[in-house]
């Protein structure tokens, strides 16, 4: 059996959890607790440590799902997430813009822990006012050749399709 660890990460509220658990075969492990600052505007609970979901890929291989704290504060759990990652999905939230810059800053984070494959999923596809893709990846300077994908971080399928270029784009660099 393959196992494969992958890191989902991204700003706060950009839909890192929501992600996790529309595809994880077990109960998500999660670290939420109740927000007490401005940010509980936006909504009640925060990631403070991580995520965990896992799901089984075919008999032979199984990702396992690292999803990231989000705010500042706890970005000291970032470098200990990625230890031993394979590959990473950085979330952002299409629909907020102020967002986008600190999206920027944690992909290059990451990709500073560790020169692996990644993936950007722009999330939130189904809001009236978010970004298309491509002008996102204007947005957040990115290359055409990173793999942008749109995605509803609670539409199994679609994290599903993300998770599978990410895979790809694993097995790819596995081959060279």
């Amino acid at each position: 059996m393959q196992t494969v660890k992958m890191v989902v990460t991204g700003p706060f509220n950009s839909g890192k959890t929501a992600f996790i658990q529309s595809v994880s075969e077990i109960d998500v492990v999660s670290t939420e607790r109740k927000i007490s600052t401005e940010a509980e505007r936006i909504k009640e609970t925060t990631t403070v440590a991580m995520d965990f979901g896992r799901i089984t890929v075919d008999d032979d291989l199984v990702l396992y799902l690292f999803g990231t704290p989000g705010q500042k504060r706890f970005d000291f759990m970032w470098e200990i997430l990625s230890e031993g990652m394979l590959g990473f999905v950085v979330m952002v939230d299409s629909a907020r813009p102020e967002t986008f810059r600190e999206a920027r800053g944690i992909l290059q984070t990451f990709r500073a822990y560790a020169p692996t494959p990644y993936v950007v999923a722009a999330n939130k596809q189904d809001l009236d006012d978010a970004w298309e893709v491509e002008d996102l990846r204007i947005a957040l300077g990115l290359d055409s050749k990173v793999k942008m994908l749109p995605c509803v971080a609670n539409n199994r399928e679609q994290v599903k399709s993300v998770l599978l270029e990410l895979l790809y784009s694993i097995l790819e660099e596995m081959k060279a």
